[in-house]
This record gives structure tokens, C-alpha cells and sequence, in this order.
């Protein structure tokens, strides 16, 4: 068999210049040595969804007849961003002017300004880097869709809050600036989750009092209780998004989920016995606004008058 490329996609072109023909990569196929992603290009069957949807973006950019940038939330999922609610039926492309071309089942086109500065190359494809990724998905998603990525983006390192202002700036009137900014105003490095990100974007609808994050609960003596995702201290409120996903991010070696949720719930007596209140919600309250926040209310009104 062949030597994939590192993307682990194998691409018709490279397979005949090792040596293979057709009928030999039909053979593999037969075989199961080989799945046929489409046309001219091949995966190892035993590939997960991920690496999959990384072969597709990759194979249908290496058979564009003109060259472009993978963008936006395709170009996301290169650099490994968390998206929410991100289409990925079409590759996204971005070509300069004057270029021109259509968009199709496979590719959405856009055609705009793309500095060379703004693009890196990710598993050998051109890409738009971390900043310009950011900011186009800023200009074209809901606010809500735009901070969950421009979140993670600042909390891995990626890039910076002064960085996304300047791609910005310099993409000009384009459709979608005034959004972009409000996002990348909001956007902020010490969310540590989809679902936290989520959750703020849902706080500030509210109407409720912008909130600390990543809040410190420490003992008398100094020592550390633990850290809320959320915390208004004139209330003496703490607030926590309960994302089931948090529990595998906490088990020590050896531990069960149960000993992780144990512990947790030990954690947080230890937090109401010093005082403050303590508000939790799931990942589908996030989409009830309303619920959340009276939840919230109710514990302002608790902590005020502790």
C-alpha cells in the first residue's frame, strides 16, 4: 500500500507517481485497505470522524482547478477551534481579486482581500491563519456562533484581542465589521469551554450584572476551595455551567466519574458554607434564557442578605 500524506489522506496523484494505477487502488478498496472518499482521493477506513472531516477539507482543496485558502470555519476545524453551529457540508475557500468562481456543493467561495501575512499552511494546505480565521467567522456567524471560537482562540494563545482588532481594521467596509467588533469587544481568553462561552453570551442577553470569571473560593486561612466558572461578589453568587464533559476534565487517576461528581458536590458545601451562593444550569438551559437568569435572581436575592 502507499504512504498516505501526513494529513492521512491519500490523493489519486500521489499514488500514481509511487507507482500505483488504478486497478490497484480499486483493489484496495475492494480490500478495505482503503476507503474512497471521492474522487481521487482515499482515507484509511479505520479513520475517526475527525480525521475524516480534515480529509475531506484537504481533498477537495487539492482538487480545485485555482488555488485558494481554506477559510473560516473550515479553516477552524484545521487549526482545531471549537465551533458551535457551523456548517461543514462545503469547504470553505477564500481567493483575492480579481479572482472569480462559483460556489458549489462541495466549496463555498468568498472572494476578499487576503494579505499574505494572513495565511499559514496547516497538514500542507494554505490556510487563513488563527486571527484572519477568527475575524471572518466574526463577520459571518451569529454573535453567539462568533464568541464560542474568537473565545478559545484568545484562551489557547492563538492569537490576541490587539491582533483581531488590526485584521479588522484593515479588511476595511466590508459586510459584517460593526458585528465583528462587537464580538472580538466580548470575546474573552478566561472562558475555558463551548458551553462557558455560551453561557456568558446568555448572561449579557439577560441583562444581568456582567460577572467575574474563573472565580477563586478560598478558606479563611487563605487556602483554596476551588474555582467558579462565574462569580458576582456583591451578591455572594457563584455561578457554574454543569457541561458533563467538565466531570472527565476533573477525574484523578483512578477515579470514576461518580468520585469526580462526589467531589464536586463536596466542593461546592464547602462554598455555601463560606457564604456564597451557588447556581448551576445544563446545556439545554442554556437555550432558556429565562430560566437561567431567574435561577440567577433568586440566588442574588439569597446572597444580598447573607
Amino acid at each position: 500500500m502507499t504512504d498516505p500524506l501526513p494529513s492521512g489522506v491519500l490523493l489519486r496523484a500521489s499514488a500514481v507517481r509511487q507507482g500505483f494505477d488504478d486497478g490497484e487502488l480499486a483493489r484496495l478498496v475492494r480490500s478495505e485497505q482503503l476507503d474512497r472518499m471521492q474522487r481521487g482521493a482515499y482515507i484509511d477506513p479505520h479513520a475517526d470522524p475527525a480525521a475524516r472531516a480534515r480529509a475531506v477539507i484537504i481533498a477537495t482543496v487539492a482538487g480545485l482547478r485555482l488555488p485558494g485558502a481554506v477559510s473560516h470555519g473550515s479553516a477552524a476545524f484545521l487549526h482545531g477551534l471549537p465551533t458551535w453551529r457551523v456548517g461543514s457540508a462545503r469547504v470553505h475557500v477564500t481567493r483575492t481579486p480579481p479572482a472569480s468562481g462559483a460556489s458549489s456543493r462541495r466549496v463555498h467561495l468568498h472572494v476578499a482581500r487576503l494579505d499574505a501575512e494572513e495565511t499559514t499552511v496547516v497538514d500542507g494546505v494554505l490556510t487563513t491563519d488563527v486571527t484572519r480565521t477568527v475575524v471572518d467567522l466574526a463577520r459571518t456567524l451569529t454573535f453567539e456562533s462568533a464568541v464560542v471560537t474568537a473565545d478559545a482562540a484568545l484562551a489557547f494563545g492563538s492569537t490576541t484581542a490587539a491582533q483581531l482588532r488590526v485584521v479588522l481594521q484593515r479588511m476595511g467596509s466590508v459586510p459584517g465589521t460593526r458585528r465583528a467588533a462587537r464580538v472580538i469587544a466580548f470575546a474573552d481568553a478566561r472562558s475555558e469551554s463551548v458551553g462557558e462561552s455560551r453561557s456568558r453570551v446568555l448572561l449579557a442577553r439577560s441583562g444581568l450584572t456582567p460577572p467575574e470569571l474563573q472565580v477563586e473560593v478560598r478558606r479563611r486561612d487563605g487556602s483554596l476551595v476551588g474555582r467558579s466558572d462565574f462569580g458576582w461578589a456583591a451578591s455572594r453568587t457563584l455561578g457554574e455551567f454543569d457541561g458533563r464533559i467538565k466531570y472527565g476534565r476533573l477525574l484523578r487517576p483512578g477515579e470514576s466519574a461518580g468520585d469526580a461528581v462526589y467531589r464536586e458536590k463536596l466542593r461546592e458545601d464547602e462554598m455555601r458554607d463560606l457564604g456564597w451562593e451557588v447556581a448551576r444550569w445544563t446545556w439545554p438551559e442554556i437555550d432558556e434564557a429565562g430560566v437561567v437568569a431567574a435561577r440567577l435572581r433568586r440566588a442574588f436575592t439569597r446572597g444580598n442578605r447573607r
